[in-house]
């Protein structure tokens, strides 16, 4: 039975996670048909940058961020002094901590699984005078669905399990930023371990549903 110590950060944290992958999700998709599909002179650079949080401490993607939309920063000054709105410590500066960090694995699913559709089927579909928008939508797509879902499902769980980031650019206020690997750190700080031992459990019982389901979606239709 989860209490109100447990169930608050789960409820922020499945809130976040949800609405970053959708954030990734769609902007990964379109970025990955974009840089797949076009030629164009600094292409594998920018393929590059868009795999760097893949790979970059959690820590230092906090970093950049803060220096994007931090109340002094290049887009958050804007936000601040334009509109009166601010992203550092609130649940929307979480997500996109989150939608940062879980960004490259929706990409890379994303350019492997259109990569991988036979351009000959795309090819038949033009010469019957398919325009390229109803090509993607009904050829493509559907066709690197599985790959694109598996990426989608990593991503989830990888925005689920984000603390760096979250952490510098959040912060980790109880019931407003404290998501649930927040509030593992917090219980653990605090000596209470059958608060973390619960919440450790319950992380690790979603994050393996995910893989084991994304793992089937990887396999190989027979």
């Amino acid at each position: 039975m989860l209490d109100a110590a447990a169930l608050a950060p789960l409820v922020l944290t499945l809130k976040v996670a949800l609405t970053a992958t959708m954030a990734a999700l769609c902007l990964g998709v379109g970025l990955a048909q974009a840089v797949g599909k076009y030629r164009f002179p600094g292409r594998d650079w920018l393929d590059a940058i868009f795999t760097l949080p893949l790979v970059l401490p959690p820590t230092v993607l906090g970093y950049y961020l803060i220096v994007v939309i931090g109340r002094r920063g290049v887009l958050g000054a804007w936000l601040q002094d334009t509109f009166g709105i601010t992203l550092m410590f609130t649940w929307e500066g979480a997500v996109l901590a989150a939608a940062v960090v879980a960004f490259p694995l929706v990409y890379r699913s994303a350019r492997s699984a259109l990569d991988g559709v036979d351009p000959n089927i795309e090819n038949a579909a033009r010469t019957m005078g398919a325009s390229e928008i109803r090509i993607f939508l009904r050829i493509t797509l559907p066709l690197a669905f599985r790959g694109i879902l598996s990426g989608t499902m990593l991503a989830f769980a990888r925005a689920m399990g984000e603390f760096g980031a979250t952490l510098m650019v959040a912060g980790n206020i109880p019931g407003k930023t404290q998501t649930l690997s927040l509030a593992v750190y917090t219980a653990v700080q605090a000596g209470n371990d059958a608060l973390a031992n619960r919440l450790v459990l319950l992380v690790s019982a979603v994050c393996v549903i995910i893989l084991v389901v994304a793992g089937k979606l990887l396999k190989p239709k027979i």
